[in-house]
């Protein structure tokens, strides 16, 4: 059975990710790709468009399916050997967060929507995860 995920990354690294095909979470750790699937659905939320920069982005800014294989290092340079798992990223537009807060499961209600927002990767229901690709004008296959 598949899965659904959030994973958290300023849009900087996401479209780096994006364009070469692959997601990597939590500054490269290993455990947390260890936890994903292929077949899962991913979305990344980016708080910021550039790490350390405070610019209020807020938006979902990659959805796609993770591909075949394990967690493997990639060469970032300077000795950097973050881990990956291989992404099929969708295509799709960057769509921000504040109009579903109200409607998202993980964030219904919630005075401190972000506070899941800052394990850097966690699951959502496939409904989330249906609501934020039609938000992001995807054609995606849902994870149930």
């Amino acid at each position: 059975m598949s899965s659904n995920w959030i994973a958290v990354a300023s849009a900087q690294h996401v479209r780096r990710g994006r364009k070469e095909g692959f997601m990597q979470v939590n500054h490269g750790k290993a455990a947390p790709l260890r936890r994903i699937r292929p077949g899962d659905g991913i979305v990344y939320y980016s708080p910021t468009t550039i790490l350390g920069q405070k610019d209020g982005l807020q938006a979902f800014t990659a959805i796609g399916t993770v591909r075949d294989g394990e967690p493997y290092q990639g060469e970032m340079g300077g000795g950097f050997t973050p881990f990956r798992h291989d992404v099929e990223w969708a295509a799709a537009e960057e769509a921000p967060i504040k109009p579903l807060l109200e409607r998202l499961e993980f964030t219904a209600g919630k005075l401190n929507w972000g506070y899941q927002l800052r394990f850097g990767l966690f699951q959502v229901s496939a409904a989330d995860f249906a609501l934020i690709a039609q938000a992001m004008g995807a054609v995606i296959a849902v994870a149930a």
